[in-house]
Parts: C-alpha cells; structure tokens; sequence
C-alpha cells in the first residue's frame, strides 16, 4: 500500500517529486518505506543514526501517524534522511506518555533523493487502528515547508493559523488488516496495558 504526499498542511499542490511511504507486511510488524527528494535543509542532527532524538520534527522528516480514532490513542512515528528517528505512544490529543522508543531504521541519501526502512514492532501500535495520516517537513525559518497527506481543507482555514498535524479530525480511514489481510489479528500490546492502567490511575 502506497501513499503520496502531494499537498502542503493546507492543501496547496507541492512543488517536487511528492514524497512516497509505502506500507506492507514485515516481520513481527509493519514494514514503512520512504522514498522523498532529500532537500539536506536543515542540516543533521546532533544525534547518532539509527538512534532515537528528540524533537527530531525540527528538522528533515517523513511522519506516520496511526490512529483508534474512538480512544484517541495513537502511534506517530518520525523518520529522517540522516538515519535518526522518533517514536511517541499518545493516549489523547498530544498526550505522549512514552517516547524515543528503539527502531530498526535505516535510511540511504543518493544524490537528491533518500530512501529509508523502518520495521514499526506490532507492541508500538495501539488496538483499533482506523484512522492515517503522513506528515513531511524541510527547509529553515520562513522556508520552513509542511506538508500532508491528508491536509486542512481550504474552506476549513482560519486567519492565522499554522500547522498543527495533531488534527485528528483530518485523518482518513486506514485499517492494518487492509495491509496484512482481514483475518489477520493484531497482537496485543505490553506497552499500551501499561497506558491503560495509567489512565485508571488518573481517574482514581
């Protein structure tokens, strides 16, 4: 499954090869490659590759984000052409309770382009997943570009407003059983027990 990201945050056409991440079954999870133009703005980050580093949407990045849209718990997972990554559990609307998670992630920059492969562990994925989005950044200060898969509407915009790709509403409909077959069941998840078990203790 192949999705490519050919709109800025707020639906203007981008103006490059689109960005291409592709979905498909690996080994005890989700196989994510990225193929993208490889602006090299801004430069690398301090961390090492194939390590995780925060606040790594700072920089050059390609974004998944996986979502139950009736639990609002989701999996975003960054990805950049130098090799660093990010992964953050949310349990509600920019609630991270767990992050810089380990990845198997390897990423190549050839000339003007970069690929990069990543195995997404099935733990990291909260249950129900039905909603998608991708996200790709680059450029500094007033170049800085963000653009998504699946945008703001137009007629949707308000005066002044800026990216945010925590829009939830925004998300499209997307099922892991579409990549890995209907009768596939999805493992359960150590990593998000422990966000329900938080979630009960808060409510205590």
């Amino acid at each position: 499954m192949e999705f490519h990201i050919k709109h800025t945050w707020d639906s203007l056409p981008v103006d490059h090869e689109p960005v291409k991440i592709r979905f498909s079954p690996g080994e005890d999870g989700l196989l994510m490659q990225v193929t993208a133009p490889f602006f090299n703005d801004p430069p690398a980050p301090a961390g090492s590759p194939g390590e995780p580093f925060p606040g790594l949407w700072d920089y050059e990045v390609v974004e998944s984000f996986f979502l139950n849209n009736n639990t609002e718990q989701y999996l975003e997972v960054e990805v950049c052409p130098h090799g660093q990554h990010l992964i953050l559990l949310l349990n509600g609307k920019h609630n991270a309770f767990m992050q810089q998670l380990p990845l198997s992630f390897k990423a190549n920059i050839e000339d003007n382009n970069w690929k990069g492969e990543a195995l997404l562990p099935w733990r990291y994925f909260p249950q129900g997943i039905n909603k998608m989005n991708s996200y790709a950044i680059h450029g500094s200060g007033a170049g800085r570009t963000y653009e998504a898969l699946y945008p703001v509407p137009r007629e949707d915009l308000q005066e002044g407003q800026g990216p945010d790709f925590h829009r939830l509403e925004y998300f499209q409909d997307f099922t892991l059983q579409s990549i890995m077959g209907e009768d596939w069941v999805q493992p359960e998840s150590d990593l998000w027990d422990l966000a329900g078990k938080c979630s009960t203790e808060n409510h205590k």
